[in-house]
C-alpha cells in the first residue's frame, strides 16, 4: 500500500488497478480514479513529510537570499490553523503563489489565545503541548485547502472544463513553519523531547531565545534574564540531534538573542581558561573592586585582571551586566550561536531602525560573512510614533524648517496628511525592503497581526451591530465586502468542506450518498457573477448616499 504515497494522479491509478486486480471481487466498488483523485488531494501523508519538504525550501529560499537581498521572505503569525488557511489561500489569490511566503507560529499568541489555563502573558507558562498541536492544526488546515481547491478543479474537469494543467501543476498551499519554541521549556533533554513533537507535526524551523526557561520574558518586556553560552549551544545542540532523529537533516534553526535588552544573568559560567566563552560572558558582568578583607560572609567573588572583585548580585540573587554592555554582548551572542550550529539569528531589538540593526549585524558579518536574520516586525513597536521621529531627525538635518511639527506630539492626527507623515510611512513602506539590503534580514514576520485584526474587525463590527446600523453593519462591513473582493470563506459550507465530503460520500455510497449540496442549500445564493470594480464604485456611491441620510 505505501505505493499510494505517490502524489501522481496516473501512477495512482495504477496503483490501484493493480491492487483491485490482486484482490478482485471484494474491492470491485473502489473506483481507481476516485482514489487516485483522494491520493492527488492529500499529497503530505505525515508532519515529517512536511517538514522535510519545507525545510528544504528554506535551504533554497536561504541560498536565493545570499545570492540577491531582494529576495527576502515574509510570514505573519498565525494562532489557528483556519487562520493560518485563509492566510495562504489569500496569498496564492493576490500574488498567484506561494513562493517565500512563510507562517509564523508566535509563542506569545499561543501563550494570550491557546492555553487551557485560560489568557497568559508571554512567560512560557502555557502547556508546551499545545505548540505541537497548533502546528498539526495548521497543516491540517492548509491540506484541507489543497484538497478542497483540487476537488473544485476535479469538478470542473468532469463537466468538460479543460483545467488538466491548472491540476498538473497545482501549487500546495504547505508552506514552512517557523516555530517558536520559547526558551526551550527547561533543560536540554526537555527542549529535545519537544523539539522532535514539534518537527514530527511538521515544523522545518524551530526559534529559541537564550533566556532563562523558567524566567523568561517577551522580548519586547523589562526582566529579562539571558543564559551562559554553553548552556544555550546544548539547547542548539538538542534541536540538531532531534532533527537528525526524525530525518530532518537539513531542518533549520533560529538562534534568538534577548541580551539587547536584557540586564540580568542568573548564572556565572565557569571558566577554564583565559578568553574562553565562559571568560568572555563573565567580562561582561558589573563587579566592584574589593579587599578581601572587606568580603563579606557567603560572598562571590572573582579575579578580573590580576583583581579581586565582587560581582553585583540582587537580593533575588540574579547578576547585573555592565550598563552599555548589550551591543557586545549581542555581537558575541551571535557569531556564537551561528559558529555552534545555528542557521539563522533573531535579535530582538528596541525600536525598527535599519542603521541601528545594520550596526550590530555588520559586526557579526566580520566572523561569519553570509549571517542573516529573522526579523520581528513587531506590534509591540510604535510604527507611526518611530518612523515619524526618524523623518523629523532627517528633515531636520537637511535643514528643513520644523517649527510646524511639535516633537513632543508625532502621533497627532493633524500631521496625517504632512510631509513629515508622507516620508514616515514610505520609511515604513520600504523597510522590509531596505533592511534586506542593508541589514542582513532574511525573514520579515509580524508575530501578532491576527490578534489585532480580530481585535480591530470586532470593535467595528460590535459598534455597528449593537448600535444603529443593525443588521447592516454586518452585511455591508462583511459580507458584501467578502463577495466584492471574492473572498473563498463567503461561501463558508464549502470552506468547512461540505462539497469535498458530498464527493466522498458519491465516491462511498453511490447514488445512495446523501448529499448536502442541491436547490435547497442557500449557499447557492452567492453564485452570482459581478464585475468588481463597477460593484465596488457602485458600494462607495450607496454608502455616501446612506452616510447623507444618517
Amino acid at each position: 500500500m505505501k505505493n499510494l504515497a505517490q502524489s501522481n494522479y496516473s501512477s495512482a491509478v495504477e496503483t490501484v488497478r493493480n491492487l483491485k486486480a490482486k484482490y478482485g471481487n471484494t474491492w470491485h466498488a473502489i473506483n481507481p480514479e476516485s482514489a487516485a483523485r483522494m491520493v492527488t488531494q492529500n499529497r503530505f501523508k505525515t508532519g515529517l513529510d512536511i517538514a522535510k519538504y519545507t525545510a528544504a525550501i528554506m535551504r533554497k529560499d536561504m541560498a536565493e537570499y545570499d545570492a540577491d537581498a531582494s529576495s527576502y521572505t515574509q510570514s505573519l503569525g498565525c494562532w489557528h490553523g483556519f487562520v493560518a488557511q485563509q492566510n495562504m489561500i489569500a496569498v496564492k489569490k493576490h500574488h498567484k503563489t506561494t513562493n517565500k511566503k512563510y507562517l509564523y507560529l508566535s509563542g506569545w499568541m499561543v501563550a494570550a489565545l491557546r492555553s487551557e489555563f485560560g489568557p497568559l502573558p508571554d512567560q512560557s507558562m502555557h502547556e508546551k503541548t499545545v505548540v505541537p498541536d497548533l502546528i498539526k492544526e495548521i497543516y491540517d488546515f492548509l491540506r484541507q485547502a489543497d484538497a478542497i481547491e483540487l476537488n473544485d478543479l476535479f469538478r470542473r474537469l468532469e463537466n468538460g472544463e479543460d483545467v488538466q494543467d491548472q491540476i498538473d501543476n497545482f501549487e500546495t498551499h504547505i508552506v514552512p513553519i517557523i516555530a517558536d519554541i520559547d526558551a526551550g521549556f527547561g533543560n536540554e533533554e526537555a527542549t529535545y523531547l519537544l523539539t522532535k513533537k514539534m518537527i514530527e507535526a511538521g515544523a522545518c524551523a524551530i526559534q529559541i531565545e537564550n533566556q532563562v526557561s523558567d524566567a523568561k520574558q517577551c522580548g519586547h518586556q523589562d526582566g529579562k534574564v539571558t543564559v551562559p553560552h554553553e548552556d544555550f549551544i546544548a539547547k542548539l545542540n538538542a534541536i540538531r540531534y532531534a532533527f537528525l532523529e526524525l530525518g530532518v537533516d537539513d531542518g533549520i534553526i533560529v538562534a534568538r538573542t534577548d541580551s539587547e535588552g536584557a540586564s540580568l544573568t542568573q548564572k556565572l559560567p565557569v571558566s577554564n581558561e583565559p578568553g574562553d566563552l565562559a571568560s568572555q560572558y563573565l567580562a561582561f558582568v558589573e563587579a566592584e573592586e574589593i579587599d578581601i578583607k572587606d568580603a563579606k560572609e557567603d560572598d562571590v567573588l572573582l579575579k578580573r585582571d590580576g583583581k579581586l572583585v565582587r560581582p553585583v548580585r540582587l537580593p533575588n540573587g540574579l547578576y547585573q551586566f555592565k550598563e552599555c554592555s548589550n551591543i557586545d554582548r549581542v555581537v558575541l551572542d551571535c557569531v556564537t550561536s551561528l559558529q555552534n550550529g545555528a542557521d539563522l539569528l533573531w535579535i530582538e531589538t528596541p525600536t525598527p531602525n535599519v542603521k541601528q540593526i545594520a550596526h550590530m549585524v555588520n559586526r557579526i558579518k566580520k566572523a561569519v560573512p553570509n549571517a542573516k536574520l529573522v526579523y520581528n516586525n513587531s506590534p509591540s513597536f510604535n510604527w507611526t510614533l518611530n518612523f515619524r521621529n526618524q523623518a523629523y531627525d532627517e528633515m531636520l538635518s537637511e535643514g528643513e524648517n520644523m517649527t510646524a511639527y511639535d516633537r513632543n506630539n508625532l502621533m497627532n492626527a493633524e500631521y496625517d496628511a504632512s510631509e513629515l507623515c508622507y516620508r514616515a510611512d514610505q520609511k515604513i513602506k520600504t523597510f522590509q525592503r531596505d533592511s534586506a539590503r542593508e541589514a542582513g534580514i532574511f525573514h520579515h514576520l509580524i508575530t501578532l497581526p491576527t490578534y489585532h485584526t480580530t481585535a480591530l474587525h470586532m470593535n467595528d463590527l460590535t459598534e455597528g451591530y449593537f448600535g444603529e446600523e443593525g443588521m447592516l453593519a454586518y452585511v455591508r462591513g462583511v459580507q458584501r465586502q467578502e463577495i466584492r473582493k471574492g473572498v473563498a470563506c463567503v461561501k463558508h459550507q464549502r470552506m468547512a468542506g461540505s462539497n469535498l465530503g458530498d464527493d466522498h460520500k458519491t465516491f462511498f455510497a453511490g447514488d445512495n450518498a446523501l448529499k448536502a449540496d442541491g436547490n435547497k442549500n442557500t449557499s447557492n445564493q452567492f453564485e452570482v457573477e459581478t464585475d468588481s470594480s463597477t460593484a465596488l464604485t457602485n458600494q462607495v456611491e450607496v454608502e455616501e448616499k446612506l452616510s447623507v441620510v444618517a
